[in-house]
């Protein structure tokens, strides 16, 4: 059975970085084929997994609007669509990379978007996990682009200004019209244990601030050349398997 998890949370937090770590920690565990959409409008999951995305949904989906055959009239470019969603998989070893890209601007999204939809659903069932990278406005889980998931963690830092985001961002999710199982905050870059009322959410743990990672994030390089015993890669393995078991289920 496909797993899914979400991670949303303020540009900066280190969040896409986080959800390398998880993916790796994932690969390790021998939890099934991982599935990684970078669904945030500033895509950089690649670059922490070391792999270059082949291209955008975004960019494939302009082509296809920006075509003069109206979409209803143009059944067999819809399947083209889909055609092309397949091709911007980037192969990896253990997981596959899915870009979405820039946000949707003013024109109707209405048919892509149900092709790219039904292409999720069916893509996803290939795959033990599906990890989702999204920006905090979560456009692609709001505009159900992205499947019920498992668990949504949010990604924040334990100042005033991030607990306060978290929040907002934990409301946000009560708005969306989708199924979610576990809601959860990740304190980023701390040493110690953050417990705050979070109004629905829960406190999955912290990860602390550590060189090794900030370099590699500096450097543009991937998660999979930290070692082993890294104290983040570490205490992102512990949230997985303690906090919530979900590297041991299949």
């Amino acid at each position: 059975m496909t797993r899914s998890i979400a991670i949303s949370g303020k540009g900066g937090t280190g969040k896409t970085t986080l959800t390398a770590l998880m993916i790796r920690c994932l690969l390790e565990r021998s939890a099934g084929p991982v599935l990684a959409v970078d669904a945030d409008a500033n895509a950089c999951l690649g670059i922490t997994l070391g792999v270059e995305p082949e291209g955008t949904i975004a960019d494939l989906r302009d082509d296809v609007l920006n075509q003069k055959t109206p979409l209803s009239q143009g059944a067999g470019k819809l399947k083209l669509f889909e055609m092309g969603c397949e091709q911007l998989l980037t192969e990896s070893k253990g997981f596959d990379l899915l870009t979405m890209g820039r946000p949707e601007g003013p024109k109707c999204y209405c048919a892509v978007n149900n092709v790219l939809r039904s292409f999720l659903d069916r893509l996803s069932g290939s795959y033990g996990w599906v990890i989702t990278d999204n920006e905090a406005g979560m456009e692609h889980i709001s505009r159900r682009t992205t499947n019920n998931v498992d668990g949504l963690f949010i990604v924040g830092e334990p100042t005033r200004v991030g607990i306060v985001t978290a929040k907002r961002i934990i409301e946000l999710i009560a708005t969306l019209p989708i199924s979610i199982g576990q809601i959860g905050v990740i304190w980023n870059r701390t040493g110690k244990e953050v417990d705050v009322e979070l109004g629905g959410a829960v406190n999955l743990g912290s990860v602390p601030h550590d060189e090794e990672v900030f370099n590699l994030a500096m450097e543009g390089r991937s998660v999979f050349e930290l070692d082993a015993e890294n104290p983040a890669l570490k205490a992102v393995a512990t949230i997985l398997n303690e906090k919530l078991n979900l590297a041991q289920r299949t």
